[in-house]
């Protein structure tokens, strides 16, 4: 078999839909922290590392909203107050809108 098997849901790995199942389920704040000398941070809380690679979020944010971050912890930080177009490309990922705050 090309893909292998999916250890959680037990699906062939091109049929796996378990990323889509824990993007529907997940609870994401998003808030904007202010830091040393006036800086704003766009925090993005309540993502779960286990069922979503927060690298490749990160750097897909990152890349659309041409500014930098991280990530710490279960959580990504962006340089920046981007909270109405982070909800906007978190909705482009998949996530539900009413589970974004």
């Amino acid at each position: 078999m090309i893909g292998g098997i999916c250890p959680t849901c037990g699906l062939p790995k091109e049929l796996c839909i378990c990323e889509e199942v824990a993007k529907e389920q997940q609870r994401i704040n998003v808030k904007v922290n202010k830091r040393r000398y006036g800086k704003e941070v766009t925090v993005i809380e309540g993502l779960d590392p286990t069922d979503i690679d927060l690298e490749d979020l990160s750097k897909f944010m990152k890349g659309k909203l041409a500014c930098g971050g991280t990530v710490k912890g279960n959580s990504i930080e962006l340089q920046g107050n981007h909270r109405d177009r982070v909800k906007e490309l978190l909705s482009l990922k998949g996530y539900s809108t009413e589970n974004i705050s």
